[in-house]
């Protein structure tokens, strides 16, 4: 047997089609992350939120990396 048909790789010859789902629907979502998202709608409304690089600063300072 030589080197060149003993370290052959072949592609599978199926074809895998993917169909995207660009919405999910609440139903699919358990209940307590629909709760929780809508708990995070609510502050992002209120201006309850903190701007990344605040949140970022803070878990540097926290955590000793960089």
């Amino acid at each position: 047997m030589t080197s060149k048909k003993k370290n052959k790789i072949e592609e599978p010859a199926e074809a895998y089609e993917v169909t995207p789902k660009s919405e999910v629907s609440s139903e699919e979502l358990h209940p307590v992350l629909v709760q929780m998202l809508e708990i995070g709608l609510k502050q992002i409304e209120l201006g309850q939120t903190k701007p990344h690089e605040q949140v970022m600063a803070e878990m540097k300072k926290k955590y000793n990396f960089k």
